[in-house]
């Protein structure tokens, strides 16, 4: 269902993703350059503040300053990426009523938009990480042609949540304050600032409950130790976030009917 609903409304998410990317930096003086610009600025900032000013390592490593910046990050592309999703997703049905009012416009095609944007932000990030890693390490490690066999079910996550976000916050107004104070508590409540092995014994199993949380860990077994993610993860992320996906997309299409008279 949700597989045939992407196919049939290719061509109308493409222009969409297309439209919102340049809305974005519209009338800027750098337009797209600033996708470029802030992950760099970002990149530097962390080094500095994390590196040189706490005198931070990653875990037992002691691989400098420039490898605790990129490990660090490698887990905030990922955060990110999941953060400008669901940020966005209280207020998408909201913020597009004169798509809802159309009968014929397939208004659960707004969620893919969203992820599509990010996404489009998620790859300049990652080139931007690529490019210092060149620099200084040389070539990436070969397992990062696993990149699409990570990014499908992280997006069919982070969809998920866009659905079901931007269908309730359409009844619950209160949802997008909620959800600022969520990522606030899950971007500390992940492993991007700090390894799993630092944490107390007692605590390690309970950062799991966080779904991003293996997320992270995996983009950067794949990107930065060039270690391949275990069969059974890839196996129970695909699994995971299809059925989250599928069950957010037919909890979207049953709220959808009331829509119109709420808006």
């Amino acid at each position: 269902m949700i597989i045939s609903d992407l196919i049939e409304n290719r061509y109308l998410i493409r222009i969409l993703i297309y439209r919102d990317i340049q809305t974005k930096y519209k009338g800027s003086v750098l337009g797209l350059l600033w996708s470029l610009l802030v992950p760099m600025v970002l990149l530097v900032v962390y080094t500095f503040v994390f590196s040189v000013i706490f005198q931070a390592r990653w875990g037992h490593s002691d691989g400098g300053k420039l490898e605790f910046a990129l490990i660090l990050f490698s887990g905030l592309i990922v955060f990110n990426f999941f953060s400008e999703c669901i940020n966005r997703a209280p207020t998408v049905v909201l913020s597009n009523v004169n798509y809802v009012k159309k009968v014929v416009f397939p208004v659960e095609v707004l969620g893919v938009v969203t992820v599509g944007a990010a996404l489009f932000n998620f790859f300049i990030s990652f080139l931007v990480w690529v490019l210092v890693y060149s620099v200084f390490y040389g070539l990436p490690k070969w397992t990062i042609v696993l990149m699409p066999v990570y990014l499908i079910p992280l997006c069919f996550f982070v969809l998920g949540c866009v659905w079901f976000l931007s269908a309730l916050g359409v009844y619950l107004r209160d949802i997008n304050q909620f959800v600022g104070i969520l990522t606030t508590v899950m971007m500390f409540l992940s492993p991007i600032f700090y390894p799993v092995e630092a944490l107390p014994a007692d605590f390690r199993n309970f950062i799991y409950i966080n779904p991003l949380a293996y997320f992270i860990e995996a983009f950067r077994d794949i990107v930065y130790w060039g270690r391949v993610p275990g069969g059974l993860f890839i196996l129970l992320s695909f699994v995971f976030s299809s059925l989250f996906a599928f069950f957010s997309f037919i909890f979207f299409k049953k709220m959808k009917k009331g829509f119109a008279d709420v808006l």
